[in-house]
């Protein structure tokens, strides 16, 4: 793999399933979800980039790029991109860290990272990266491996939040940056009201329009933003696991946020 150390990597698991699954319209319980989370991916990859931008409105685009702004990027930097999906943090990451540069993209779902290879082959961004399949909760790399560990709408979907954290925090060098990009708690109740409306009742009707979808995954998508930490108590899962200082930013009236959490020296 160009331009990244051989000796922080080992090889990824391959078990991962692409069996069909009977539909799932509530939170799959824990021990089951991580396999229940990857055959619904699986289902919808072909799909997977076009309904995000038709479901976002177009907004995940700008909302991506503000996560790898306050990530601080640099040129030179290694780069972890967790729950990489179809690579689209990755893309922006290569641009921003440049030839000299190495961005690794790892996520579980081999059919996503497919589509993810065929994009960066498309788009040939300006640097180097490299897709791998992986869990974020068991890293195969080493220690204070890279400068900035990113996840963008995908840490939710780990069945353990706290190991995928401690992950995160071990790979990182010391004053490395955490930056997670995910769906949060709408800050006013008016607005709060109307995104569950659109949530719980339009999205999924689009979703299965849109991806021929039978899987339950728009179902699933706003169960697991509901479930999710909010903006505060996410900030206080950063700090339990040693970050410091923790900062987030809302977007969209806190539809989304970006945390960073900062690895001390």
């Amino acid at each position: 793999m160009s331009g990244f150390p051989p000796s922080t990597l080992t090889t990824a698991s391959n078990d991962v399933t692409n069996n069909p699954m009977q539909p799932i319209s509530t939170l799959p319980p824990a021990p089951q979800k991580e396999q229940a989370v990857q055959k619904m991916f699986t289902a919808i990859a072909h799909r997977y980039d076009l309904n995000n931008t038709l479901l976002s409105l177009g907004l995940h685009h700008s909302w991506k790029r503000e996560a790898v702004r306050l990530s601080g990027a640099a040129e030179g930097d290694t780069v972890l991109d967790l729950c990489t999906g179809t690579g689209d943090l990755a893309v922006l990451l290569a641009r921003q860290v440049g030839p000299r540069g190495q961005v690794i993209g790892l996520d579980l779902n081999e059919r996503m990272l497919d589509y993810g290879r065929k994009k960066i082959q498309r788009l040939r961004p300006n640097g180097n990266i490299t897709l791998l399949q992986g869990n974020a909760e068991s890293l195969q790399f080493c220690d204070r491996t890279f400068q900035i560990v990113t996840v963008a709408f995908g840490i939710r979907n780990v069945a353990d939040l706290p190991a995928a954290l401690r992950e995160m925090f071990r790979v990182l060098t010391p004053g490395g940056r955490a930056v997670c990009l995910e769906f949060s708690r709408p800050t006013s109740a008016p607005l709060r009201k109307l995104y569950d409306l659109y949530s719980f009742t339009l999205l999924p009707r689009i979703g299965r329009l849109v991806s021929h979808d039978q899987t339950g995954v728009y179902d699933y998508l706003p169960a697991s933003i509901r479930a999710f930490p909010d903006q505060e108590r996410l900030k206080a899962l950063f700090a339990e696991t040693g970050f410091t200082p923790v900062s987030y930013r809302n977007l969209t009236g806190g539809i989304v946020a970006i945390h960073v959490g900062v690895k001390p020296d």
